[in-house]
């Protein structure tokens, strides 16, 4: 099934990786591929110790899509289908069990992600279900597509009432990353 994490609040992540720590726990293999993320957040590097579970990043130095000048954006448009790329590959080989495609949602809204490339991700793990194989594939981000919410099983909104960033306080390691 496909699950989509959406929404302006926090924790669209955290409850990604909490599905992939419960699938692993269960003995599945899990892959992660982060879109517009450099691997280096608390989550990431407790899950890089379990066994099974492949980690697919961007470059460090990846920044919000916001900030980023045009040859960034050309840089993050190539990283960012390698990772597509990585996690499809993970799919195929039937190794992934599980598939997070965090921030997913974000890249195609941002214009750094091709949505045919997720939307074939997408239909490929629906199809290996059909046929048999195990694949949950969990995606996340702001902005999800009709199409993306179309094919979606679940969709769970994250929605901000309040967050300490109104009031000027950064992300923080070990809550927010």
């Amino acid at each position: 099934m496909i699950q989509v994490y959406e929404g302006d609040g926090k924790g669209k992540t955290t409850a990604a990786f909490g599905a992939a720590l419960r699938a692993v726990g269960h003995g599945w293999r899990v892959c992660v591929a982060q879109f517009l993320k450099d691997g280096t957040s608390g989550e990431v590097r407790a899950l890089r110790r379990l066994p099974g579970v492949e980690i697919v990043s961007c470059d460090p130095g990846i920044t919000f899509s916001f900030r980023m000048d045009e040859a960034q954006r050309a840089d993050a448009r190539a990283q960012l289908a390698r990772v597509a790329s990585r996690a499809g590959e993970a799919l195929r080989a039937g190794g992934a069990e599980m598939l997070v495609l965090d921030e997913a949602c974000a890249a195609v809204s941002s214009g750094l992600l091709d949505e045919a490339a997720l939307l074939v991700l997408l239909d490929e793990a629906v199809a290996r279900e059909r046929a048999g194989g195990r694949c949950e594939v969990i995606v996340t981000g702001r902005g999800p597509s009709r199409a993306v919410l179309d094919r979606a099983d679940y969709v769970t909104e994250m929605r901000c009432v309040r967050h300490p960033y109104e009031d000027g306080v950064v992300a923080r390691p070990g809550v927010e990353f």
